[in-house]
């Protein structure tokens, strides 16, 4: 295989406004909203010639809803985690699993609910 078989992943949410500011006051970001009619989108940054997906926050009524205890499990990539996991809490969310190491060699992870009820995790080496 050429590449990683993630290429592209999309997050449910109910509040477009509520949700970008969560992500972009986690991770430092500035997500760009585009509305396509009943299909709402907020693109993730994308870094041109790096590795890992990129994805989308979407709202649509009949197709996406966020859950905190069903569905795949989206990892953020993170220098340190800890720092992302700390923003949680003040900017909406609630961390569910604090920073924990998942083995010799295999870094660290920590589990978090979102603004819109979706159970997400970070990863990091340190």
């Amino acid at each position: 295989m050429a590449h990683n078989m993630v290429g592209w992943f999309e997050i449910p949410v109910t509040d477009m406004d509520r949700a970008k500011k969560f992500y972009d006051t986690v991770f430092e970001i500035d997500i760009k909203v585009h509305d396509m009619n009943e299909l709402v989108m907020g693109w993730f940054p994308f870094a041109e010639g790096k590795s890992g997906a990129t994805g989308s926050l979407v709202k649509h009524k009949d197709f996406y809803f966020p859950s905190e205890n069903k569905g795949t499990l989206v990892y953020f990539s993170c220098e340190d985690l800890q720092v992302q996991l700390d923003r949680v809490e003040p900017a909406g969310g609630k961390v569910l699993q604090q920073k924990k190491e998942i083995g010799p060699g295999h870094g660290f992870m920590g589990l978090f609910i979102d603004s819109e009820g979706n159970r997400l995790a970070l990863h990091s080496q340190k």
